[in-house]
C-alpha cells in the first residue's frame, strides 16, 4: 500500500482524463492516494462536465507546490514555471517520441520531417519537453496516416505507458535517463506557417500528400488557400489503404 499522497493531473484532453480516471481506479495501491483533476481556463467549459475546474499554473503555483506532493500534466497547453518544477516533482505525459519533435503537435512533424513518432512520459525542467525520460515506446507512421490516425495511436500507447508506471509515478520508484540529444523543438507558430498553402508553391507529389495529411485532423479546420475572393478553403485528405488480399 502507497502512503498516502496528494496528486494534482492537469489536462485539456477529455479522453485522456476519463482513460486516466479508469486507470487510477483499477489500482488497489493507489487506494489511498488522493487524485485532483484541473485543465486550462481555455478548457474549461469541455472539461467542467466532467467535474473537471480550472486553474492558471502560471499564478497560482505557490499554492500548488503546497498543496500536492506530485503534478502531472495530460496534454496540458499551460507551460510549468521554472520555480515550480524546482520544488514540486512534475511530470509530463507527452505525444511524441523525446527528443524528437519535442513542443507542438509531434505527430504533424513526424509526418513531415520523417522523424520518429511515439508517446514519452518524462519528468519536467524549465525546458518544454525537454526533461529526464521515465519510459517511452515507439508509434510507427504509415503512408496512409493522417494527422489523426497517427495521433490515435500516440494516445493508445500513452495509456499503455501508464498502466504500467502510474503506480511508480506516484511512489517515485521509477529511473529515469536522459535524452542522448537535444533533439528539435516545433512551436505553435511553425504548425501555424503550415496551414496557408500557397497555390505557387513547387512541391513533389509526395510532399504535398504530406503536407495535407499531417495537416488532416478529423473535423479540424487546418490547411487553408485562398480563392478568388481572398475567402478560405479549407483542405483534408482522405487515404484509404487497399485492404489484404485473400
Amino acid at each position: 500500500m502507497l502512503p498516502a499522497s496528494n496528486v494534482l493531473v492537469i489536462t485539456d484532453n477529455v479522453y485522456l482524463a476519463q482513460e486516466f480516471r479508469k486507470l487510477v481506479a483499477q489500482k488497489s495501491e493507489l487506494s489511498q492516494v488522493s487524485f485532483t483533476y484541473c485543465c486550462s481556463p481555455a478548457s474549461q467549459a469541455a472539461m467542467e462536465p466532467f467535474g473537471i475546474t480550472p486553474v492558471v499554473v502560471k499564478t497560482e503555483w505557490p499554492r500548488l507546490v503546497q498543496e500536492y506532493s506530485l503534478v502531472i500534466s495530460a496534454h496540458c497547453k499551460q507551460l510549468f514555471p521554472a520555480d515550480m518544477v524546482q520544488q514540486v516533482r512534475c511530470i509530463n505525459i507527452h505525444p511524441g517520441l523525446n527528443p524528437y519533435n519535442r513542443g507542438w503537435f509531434p505527430q504533424v512533424f513526424s509526418i513531415l520531417n520523417k522523424l520518429p513518432l511515439g508517446a514519452t512520459i518524462h519528468e519536467i525542467d524549465a525546458e518544454l519537453d525537454h526533461g529526464a525520460i521515465i519510459v517511452q515506446q515507439p508509434v510507427p507512421v504509415y503512408a496512409h496516416d493522417t494527422s489523426l490516425t497517427a495521433y490515435n495511436r500516440v494516445q493508445a500507447a500513452e495509456l499503455t505507458l501508464l498502466d504500467r508506471s502510474l503506480v511508480d509515478l506516484v511512489a517515485n520508484t521509477y529511473a529515469t535517463s536522459q535524452p542522448k540529444q537535444e533533439g528539435n523543438l516545433n512551436l505553435k507558430k511553425d504548425f501555424n506557417k503550415l496551414l496557408h498553402l500557397d497555390l505557387k508553391e513547387t512541391l513533389t507529389m509526395g510532399q504535398a500528400i504530406d503536407r495535407l495529411r499531417a495537416l488532416t485532423h478529423g473535423t479540424y479546420k487546418n490547411a487553408y488557400f485562398l480563392d478568388e475572393n481572398g475567402r478560405k478553403i479549407y483542405v483534408n485528405l482522405v487515404l484509404e489503404q487497399e485492404p489484404h488480399a485473400g
